[in-house]
């Protein structure tokens, strides 16, 4: 993740040295533009993902498994190990809307990371790997003048995590984000559903503080975190490690 706590949903691709199993540049753009301005949501079950639709979000991610009945909900993104082309493989070969390489799965690497101009599928990545890899490739004038224009990269930006109440969802609106991610915390909060219906509400009227207050109210008990000052939960994060 991201050191500022974004993500982006990297649009790769182009006329440049795709293969015949690449999507263009400009289907890419499509999908991740469909997201805008919406929430995407962590879920383990199919009833997650059925309360994450009827409250409104964009998009589910498939933490553990990518059962049938999640997939037909639609707006389906899925973690690979970072490097891992053959699992990125499969989840496109699947039908997952996005490919998340992620260091949720596996310790972070700067140098090994998936080709993903190989795939039709588009992936999502933090925004340090998007910088980075631009230098790399000395980004082509086009885009560096649409990025000089837009006054940011051409990419749809989303915040994570730590999304847990109206209030989080609407100032990362306010700072200039194009949605949230919602972790899958909140389906231990005391009411998810109406906790999820907030948060999307939220997106959506970011900058009207009326609504803000009106659907922050009565969402009961919040979502379920860790101390991390406890002194068990110290002991228990380093008990592990060797000398």
């Amino acid at each position: 993740m991201a050191s500022d706590g974004t993500d982006v949903v990297a649009l790769y691709g182009g006329a440049n040295g795709l293969s015949h199993k690449s999507g263009s540049f400009s289907v890419k753009v499509g999908l991740a533009q469909m997201l805008r301005g919406g929430v995407i949501m962590d879920v383990v079950t199919p009833e997650q993902a059925r309360i994450a639709e009827e409250a409104g979000a964009c998009a589910v991610m498939a933490l553990e498994r990518v059962p049938a009945d999640i997939r037909a909900q639609g707006g389906v993104a899925r973690h690979a190990r970072i490097g891992h082309l053959v699992e990125a493989q499969i989840l496109e070969a699947i039908g997952v809307d996005y490919v998340d390489e992620s260091e949720v799965l596996t310790l972070a690497d700067d140098a090994h990371h998936i080709n993903k101009n190989n795939f039709r599928v588009p992936f999502v990545m933090d925004d340090d790997e998007v910088f980075s890899y631009a230098k790399r490739i000395a980004a082509p004038y086009d885009l560096v003048m649409q990025t000089k224009q837009l006054g940011r990269l051409p990419v749809v930006q989303f915040a994570a995590p730590g999304v847990a109440t109206p209030a989080d969802a609407a100032l990362m609106m306010q700072l200039g984000c194009d949605g949230v991610f919602v972790g899958s915390g909140i389906f231990k909060s005391g009411d998810p559903a109406l906790r999820a219906r907030a948060i999307v509400q939220a997106v959506t009227h970011y900058s009207d503080p009326k609504i803000l207050a009106e659907v922050s109210s009565g969402l009961g008990e919040a979502m379920v975190g860790i101390n991390l000052s406890d002194p068990k939960i110290h002991v228990e994060r380093f008990a592990a490690r060797s000398d």
